[in-house]
């Protein structure tokens, strides 16, 4: 099978479109043939070495983290999923491999996807769903009637959190790109802010969550946006900024680990219509790597970026 994988770390042309032979499953895996696969940031950051303190330094590595398809075979232990199973779900960030043919995931990172979601849906759901649904359910508590602020409202983490929010009963405000204001005032923020024009912290409201996807909220503006008691979320961890999240009770790390029960709430949104992504661009397998480099080198079309297998 193919698969695109790397021979050691570095930059987009360490990239590679290369045969790979797949073992067969060992108890608890299960081997999936992939349908589709979306493009996240971690990818690239895990090729760049960015991680290689966990990933280590055994190569060739593949590269991808989201993906939908069908199960293939499964391993001695696994009783949630069987071969014909339609299913979503993530590779660990030592594995990686799923921008490919087909790949080995642990069962426990799998669950089956609901029939009235497409397979390019569903592999937009694992770590842009499930960072959204963390962040909202888990570490913010948002309940009906609160309100949140969402910082890069467009992408793929904002546009889960704007639709988790609203499912929830907050009320959601944002920022994003003046190429997208218009689309996230159709989905329901309100107000929204061109970032390129009018700084967040012009807004005399304040709200119970302040959301920093983009990772570009300056702290002290943050903390103007927020109402007594509330809580900052932060996606992009730095040791700086983990240090802060251990001393501050309201300031919160956000890491989108993929587990059944979080992978079956945004499935469950997904299937009756709620949690829904924008695809800004598609690609097959064979044309993947310009897909990864382009949105790597910030040539990203709005919305995610899903390569679709054969």
């Amino acid at each position: 099978m193919m698969r695109i994988q790397y021979h050691r770390y570095g930059g987009p042309a360490e990239m590679h479109l290369e045969s790979f032979e797949l073992p067969a499953p060992n108890a608890g895996l299960v081997r999936v043939r992939v349908k589709a696969s979306s493009v996240n940031p971690v990818d690239w950051k895990v090729r760049n070495g960015m991680m290689k303190l966990m990933t280590g330094k055994s190569f060739p590595r593949g590269m991808g983290s989201d993906f939908s398809g069908v199960v293939e075979s499964v391993g001695a232990g696994v009783t949630r999923l069987q071969p014909g199973d339609a299913v979503l779900g993530a590779v660990g960030v030592k594995e990686s491999g799923a921008f490919a043919e087909a790949l080995i995931a642990d069962e426990k990172l799998l669950v089956k996807k609901p029939p009235s979601v497409a397979f390019e849906q569903a592999a937009c759901l694992p770590i842009a769903g499930v960072t959204a649904w963390r962040a909202l359910v888990e570490k913010a508590n948002l309940k009906a009637g609160q309100s949140v602020f969402v910082n890069g409202c467009s992408g793929g983490v904002g546009q889960a959190a704007v639709q988790i929010g609203q499912h929830l009963g907050a009320s959601v405000a944002g920022s994003c790109g003046p190429d997208a204001v218009e689309e996230a005032r159709k989905a329901g923020v309100e107000p929204v802010l061109d970032y390129t024009v009018r700084s967040a912290s012009s807004l005399e409201r304040r709200f119970d969550v302040v959301f920093d996807v983009a990772g570009t909220l300056p702290l002290g503006v943050a903390r103007t946006l927020l109402a007594p008691k509330g809580i900052l979320l932060d996606i992009n961890p730095t040791p700086s900024k983990i240090l802060r999240g251990l001393l501050s009770p309201g300031y919160k790390m956000v890491l989108g680990t993929p587990t059944v029960a979080r992978l079956e709430a945004v499935a469950d949104l997904a299937a009756r219509g709620r949690l829904t992504f924008m695809i800004g661009r598609t690609a097959p397998l064979e044309a993947s790597i310009a897909l990864i480099t382009d949105q790597e080198q910030g040539k990203r079309a709005r919305g995610k970026a899903v390569i679709v297998v054969a």
